[in-house]
């Protein structure tokens, strides 16, 4: 494993705000905003009270913690050796073919843990009272738009053709995507999206990069149609009072909780999530959020997330690598896209799918695996000062004005 260490005299300016702290403290807002609401939404009448000591020792933080360690160590990673191999000494393809078969497993009965009528998840064989689920959707996700960025960067001059450029790529989405669908909508349109906007920006053809979006759609149109709930959710999303104590049940629980965010009912003392609002912690836990801030705490996590694009943005910009430039291209993609979908989804403005405010919403695999996926950007931006303090360097070297003995101030070293 390779490790980027930038030592001491390289630049003056190497330890002022980059956007790659920029990402990660906006990251760690997130989560700790994340902690304090999951807290806040999961407590019910008759249950034990919030307190600070048993927020420091919930789940939640624990969760927390260990994404912000994770983040901190692919931080340290030179993504230069995600590239470095092709075929089978590559461990992209290995972890690629890990997020399949943990797809294929949550689907197989016995396997599988069903979760409010979806096999979502698999249950660690872990003794009790661990009691540890993970979604392998979550671990599709971002393994896929490493997969992508790999092909693509290493393919570059064949993806404007179709057969030996795209066509792999579209299997192996497709793949993915099909096996997703059965159980999670939201997350399976979600990771064509993303590798769309991936192959768009490694200069693909559109037409060709659109040309299966009549099949997607019928793909999506027949999920729904053969499953009854979420048929029930189309009919619901689109006359809520029709049946406000069934189909639009939650769509109407949702909206009187953003809607009462008007006046800020304060922390702790919004009244949706006393058995009101489902998935109160999870999927619509914007809502609560609306509710107990009011329009500061929406507006606080709109900004959070746009410090947070605009810093990924700012790293792509500045990229050299083919790989670390799609791989931010991906992460800006899948954090953005998904904080959309999550808060028209909460607002009423598309129908209601299960899918998580990233950083936020409570669960253990998205928070860890998201920040890992950040914490390869912060890397990439790491990488982009080395090499911009080195061509400087250089340049004052050819120039005359420094001794040869500075060029080594910066290095990668292997640990």
């Amino acid at each position: 494993m390779r490790f980027c260490r930038i030592d001491a005299g390289v630049a003056d300016n190497i330890d002022m705000l980059h956007a790659g702290h920029l990402l990660m403290w906006s990251v760690i807002a997130l989560l700790g905003l994340g902690v304090v609401m999951v807290n806040s939404a999961a407590f019910t009448l008759g249950g034990s009270p919030v307190t600070i000591e048993s927020m420091l020792m919930g789940r939640p933080t624990v969760y927390a913690l260990g994404a912000i360690g994770v983040m901190w160590f692919t931080s340290r990673l030179d993504i230069r050796r995600f590239n470095a191999r092709g075929g089978l000494m590559n461990p992209v393809l290995w972890l690629l073919g890990l997020a399949i078969g943990l797809c294929v497993a949550a689907l197989i009965p016995g396997v599988g843990e069903n979760i409010n009528g979806s096999s979502r998840w698999i249950r660690l064989p872990l003794p009790p009272p661990m009691n540890v689920t993970f979604q392998p959707s979550e671990v599709a996700k971002w393994t896929l738009v490493l997969a992508v960025a790999w092909w693509v960067s290493r393919h570059a001059g064949a993806m404007r053709s179709f057969r030996r450029g795209m066509l792999p790529v579209m299997a192996v989405v497709g793949l993915i995507g099909g096996l997703v669908i059965v159980e999670d909508l939201g997350t399976a349109v979600l990771i064509v999206s993303v590798a769309g906007v991936m192959m768009l920006a490694s200069g693909a053809p559109a037409w060709k990069v659109l040309a299966p979006v009549p099949l997607g759609v019928a793909a999506v149109a027949a999920a729904i149609i053969h499953s009854p709930y979420r048929m029930q959710r189309l009919t619901g999303f689109l006359d809520p009072f029709a049946d406000e104590r069934g189909a639009g049940y939650h769509l109407i629980q949702s909206l009187v909780a953003v809607g009462g965010g008007s006046t800020a009912w304060g922390l702790g003392n919004g009244p949706q999530k006393l058995d009101y609002l489902p998935a109160d912690t999870t999927d619509f836990l914007f809502a609560v959020i609306c509710e107990e801030l009011g329009l500061a705490g929406a507006a606080l996590v709109a900004a959070l997330f746009g410090v947070l694009i605009w810093s990924i943005h700012s790293i792509v910009r500045d990229c050299r690598h083919p790989f670390g430039q799609l791989v931010g291209v991906g992460v800006l993609a899948t954090i953005g896209l998904q904080a959309l979908m999550n808060m028209a989804v909460v607002t009423a403005l598309v129908p209601t799918k299960g899918i998580a405010l990233p950083l936020v919403s409570a669960g253990g695999t998205g928070w860890i695996l998201t920040a890992a996926a950040v914490g390869l950007v912060v890397a990439t931006d790491r990488l982009n000062r080395v090499e911009a303090e080195e061509a400087g360097v250089m340049t004052e070297i050819n120039a005359g004005m420094v001794p040869v003995v500075s060029v080594s101030a910066s290095r990668c070293d292997a640990v």
